[in-house]
Order: C-alpha cells, then sequence, then structure tokens
C-alpha cells in the first residue's frame, strides 16, 4: 500500500521533536486524524501561542511570558543555580530543596560541536555577579557539563564569589557493584557526615 502523502508529512514534522521516532511519530500522526476540528485548532493555537508569548526571561535567560520570569521577580539573588537548559529550572525546583536565583545558560560548551563560551549566556552572569554570595553549578555530570562548569569556576572564583558544584554518585536505590568507577570514585570523594 503507498504512503499518504499528508499523513507522511504530519509523521516527519513530529519525528523532528527530540525523543520522537518514526513509529511514535506515526501514531501522532493518526491521533491527529482521529480529533476534531476543534481539537485540532486548539492543538494549532496553543503552539502557536507558545511561539509567539515565551521569550526568554532578561534577566536570567529562563523562559517567561513576561521581560522578567516569575522566579527572578520574587527571589533574592544571593545564590545563583547555574543549569544549562530551561528543563533543568523545573527539576531543581521540583525537589523543593533550593530556593534562590537561576541562570540558564542554553548549552554547554562542546568543542566538537563547536560550541563556545561565546555561545552560551555567560556574558550576563558575569554582569549579575554584583551582591551574589555564591554561585551552584548545576550543569550535567558528563565530559560538557564538567567543562562547563570548570570553565565558569574559573571565570568566577577570581571575583571574590564562592562557587560551588551539586554533588555527584551512587543514585538511590543502585547497586555498588554495577556503578562505574569514576561514579564510585566520586561518591567516595563527597562523601558526607552522618
Amino acid at each position: 500500500m503507498r504512503e499518504i502523502k499528508s499523513i507522511a508529512a504530519l509523521a516527519g514534522a513530529f519525528s523532528t521533536l527530540p525523543g520522537v521516532g518514526k513509529k511514535t511519530a506515526l501514531r501522532y500522526a493518526y491521533a491527529v486524524i482521529d480529533m476534531s476540528e476543534q481539537e485540532v485548532d486548539a492543538f494549532c493555537a496553543a503552539m502557536k501561542d507558545v511561539k509567539s508569548q515565551v521569550r526568554l526571561c532578561s534577566v536570567c535567560g529562563n523562559f517567561a511570558e513576561d521581560e522578567v520570569c516569575e522566579l527572578c521577580k520574587t527571589r533574592q539573588p544571593k545564590q545563583i543555580c547555574v543549569v544549562s537548559y530551561p528543563k533543568d529550572v523545573i527539576a531543581v525546583e521540583k525537589t523543593g530543596a533550593y530556593d534562590g536565583a537561576y541562570h540558564v545558560l542554553h548549552g554547554t560548551l562542546s568543542p566538537m560541536n563547536n560550541r563556545t563560551p561565546d555561545d552560551l549566556n555567560i556574558k550576563s552572569l558575569i554582569g549579575r555577579l554584583g551582591g551574589v554570595e555564591e554561585v551552584i553549578i548545576a550543569t550535567n555530570p558528563d565530559v560538557e557539563g564538567e567543562a562547563t562548569a570548570v570553565y565558569l569556576a574559573r571565570l568566577i572564583k577570581p571575583m571574590g564569589v564562592k562557587v560551588t558544584r551539586i554533588a555527584q554518585g551512587i543514585s538511590m536505590g543502585s547497586e555498588l557493584e554495577y556503578a562505574d568507577s569514576v561514579t564510585l570514585s566520586q561518591a567516595l570523594g563527597r562523601r558526607t557526615v552522618l
């Protein structure tokens, strides 16, 4: 049976989204066919709204609908938690363990992908450091995240601001025998007193 062009085009559009493979994209396309006209209109309107209304916060670089996001309006910037992407802000907020300000880099350093410090939201971070007591670097514990953390620490420490890194190690519920040596080494090196 020949492919229907409009279904294939819609599935192709869905497959451009992160984490959506060809089979999932095709399922999404079929789901749209089953929607009512009103549901399709609402779906399209939601996509257009998010594209036209969401911008970057002028202070921290997080997603916002206003010039300044709600977190920057309400939090004291004595601590700034630096993350790679806006989705990381949500992850930290879900813990309920942090009540300071944020700064979103919109990526990490990656020589392999030609991503340099000039490609990241670093200059505005440096401009925010007056009165800041601590910068918490919460980039991912991978090669690019570590490189970014080291770069930022070298840049910020000479300014007299305390720089910390989120702890890394063995995840809850895992077994030591399956941990890789780097993770186990970090867990031992960053152990805490009980």
